[in-house]
This record gives structure tokens, sequence and C-alpha cells, in this order.
């Protein structure tokens, strides 16, 4: 073979290289979300991009040997051609004899590595990672159809690699995950927000997703801030306190200090004139329900609508009542401050 086919041979394989380095990182960056859309409005091409992504360890392997076949080719093909044509040169700048052989490798070898690393690994790369979706469609493609043409021999190398990997106590993948853990989301938000690519002014999104995180302890009202009625307590009583404080709910508290129920300015609004100055009624009056300290927020809520409470009696781990929970303050942890007649800050 000339030296100049070499040459040509050269550029082939480093293109060869740059397809499969690009192809693994495109595969592996790509966003399914942005994919799947594609794949359903009748895409064959990302149809076969998804089957590339849920494919990714058959994919990877057929990378990874596509790679280090180029790589091996273009040290033995293109590294003698170059060190050929240099003695040539080197001859004319008077370069010993004795010296040329070992200065021509030695330029033809970081020519070489120089061309491989730049052109073959790291432009593709860069490229793949930020236009990852656009790369996976234009690479997985022929990826997959190569795949399919060495996949005995992809088969069995993967077959090994992937019992290699559980001796080390680690399980495969299949698939490129593309699911986010809460806290991955969290920082996706922070960082986007931080960037003005998401306007989260209200802070819903970021309180959404910390909504899980807290508890009806650190939610509740404590019971030394709680505005309570005695349960002997008139609708009478009720009109005052709704005056005094703007709230439209309260507590019921018996004399031994124990919440017992609660009660609703409208429950009052309907008892007869001559039952004004009389203790409300039983059926006047709504169930505390119980909730532990420890219950998470979200659990809480999902309780009170179930049960249509809009106050909880929150225990503590020795089954003492520690505080109340209100409705509008587990929505307001979702949802961002209610101004309402009930406003936490002066309950």
């Amino acid at each position: 073979m000339s030296d100049w086919m070499g040459i040509l041979w050269l550029v082939i394989l480093l293109l060869a290289n740059a397809f499969f380095v690009g192809a693994e990182f495109a595969i592996m960056s790509a966003r399914r979300s942005q994919i799947e859309p594609l794949a359903e409005a009748g895409s064959a091409r990302a149809r076969t991009t998804l089957y590339a992504m849920e494919h990714v360890s058959l994919m990877l392997a057929c990378a990874q040997l596509g790679i280090t076949v180029a790589s091996l080719l273009i040290l033995n093909v293109a590294e003698p051609s170059i060190h050929h044509l240099l003695e040539v040169p080197l001859h004319a700048l008077g370069v010993p004899e004795a010296a040329t052989g070992t200065a021509s490798f030695i330029i033809a070898l970081l020519l070489v590595t120089f061309l491989h690393v730049t052109f073959g690994e790291m432009v593709p790369k860069n490229i793949s990672v930020s236009v990852a979706d656009k790369a996976a469609l234009f690479l997985a493609p022929p990826l997959v159809w190569i795949s399919k043409v060495v996949r005995p021999v992809i088969v069995s190398l993967n077959w090994l690699a992937n019992h290699i990997v559980r001796l080390f106590k680690i399980e495969p993948k299949d698939e490129v995950t593309s699911s986010f853990t809460l806290e991955e989301v969290q920082s996706i938000v922070a960082e986007s927000t931080k960037h003005g690519l998401v306007d989260d002014e209200t802070g819903l999104l970021s309180g959404a997703l910390e909504f899980s995180d807290r508890t009806a302890a650190q939610v509740m009202v404590p019971l030394e801030t709680l505005h309570t009625l005695s349960t002997r307590a008139t609708p009478l009583d009720v009109e005052a306190a709704v005056r005094q404080t703007g709230f439209s709910r309260f507590v019921l508290q018996d004399d031994e200090g124990k919440l017992t129920s609660y009660v609703h300015i409208k429950d009052v609004l309907t008892v007869p004139e001559d039952e004004y100055e009389m203790p409300l009624a039983e059926s006047r009056v709504r169930t505390l329900i119980n909730l532990a300290e420890a219950e998470e927020v979200e659990d809480a809520l999902r309780i009170m609508q179930r049960t249509g409470s809009h106050l909880a009696r929150v225990i503590g781990p020795s089954g003492v009542t520690s505080g109340v929970l209100y409705l509008e303050d587990v929505i307001e942890e979702l949802v961002g401050e209610i101004r309402d007649s009930e406003r936490r800050d002066i309950r």
C-alpha cells in the first residue's frame, strides 16, 4: 500500500473512530423524553434511537469494539505512511541518516496521536454532548445496523463483561436511566431558575419538590401559640373570638387541657337566638383527627382530605399532644402563603 493511500485510510479511520465515539456519548446523553414524542409521531429514526437507548449495554459494546478496531488500525496503517513521507523532507533539511528514522517516527507518532485525540475523540464527544438529542437521532440508527452485523461478537463480549461487573456486586443495566431522584430534580430546578430558564418567583416548583421533606411536627401550630376556646363556649363566645382574632376556626379545650374538637364560625350561624348563650351542642362541633409528629406532610394531607377534617391533633412519641395541624398550613407548604382570615402569623 502506498504512503498516500495510508493517509487516505487515516482520514477514513478517524471518521470511523469519531462516529463510534459520537454515537456512544449521544446515546448516553440523549433525553428519552425528547425522543419518545418523535417516535409516537411516526419517526422511524426516533424508534430506532429508542431501541438503542433501551439496549445501551449492547450499543456501548458495539461502539467500544469499533473504537478499538479503528484506533489499532490508525496506529498500524497511518503511522508508517506518515513516517515514510517525513523521511524525504528530513533528509532535505540535512538531518543525519541515523537520526532520520527516529525523528520521523516521533513526529508521526505525535501527529497521529494529536489527530486521533482531537478529531477522533474530543470533537465528536463535545458535539454529541452539546446536541445529544440530534446526535442520537443521527448516529444511533447506523450504530444499531452495525450492531446487528457484528451481533455474535458483541453478545459474547457483552456477556463476558456483564459477568465481570457482577463480580464487583454491581448489576449491569441495559437501558439508559431517564428518571431522576427528588434531589436531582431540585438541583435541576434550582440551576434552571438561576440561569433564567425557569420562572419560579412564587416558589411553587421548589415548594412542591420540598413538600415531601416536611413532617407534621414541622408544620403544626404548637400548643403554646394556639388560640383555643373552652368546651363550654357558647355561640356568643365564638362570635367574640372571631371579632377579636379574625380566625374562623377554633380548637375546643376541656378543663383538663385536652383538645377535644373544633368549631367553625359557620357552625354557629344557624343557631337559634334562644340558644346563643348556651354551650355549643355536640352536633355543632367537629372531630379532631390524630396524626403522629413524624407523619409526612403529603400523607397528612391525604388523611385530612379523606376524613374531611381541616384540623388534626398532632401526637408526640410519648402519646402527648404537641400541637394542631391546620389544612391551610399544609397547603401553604405546597403553594406558598395563603392570605385569608386564618393567617398563621396571628393564630
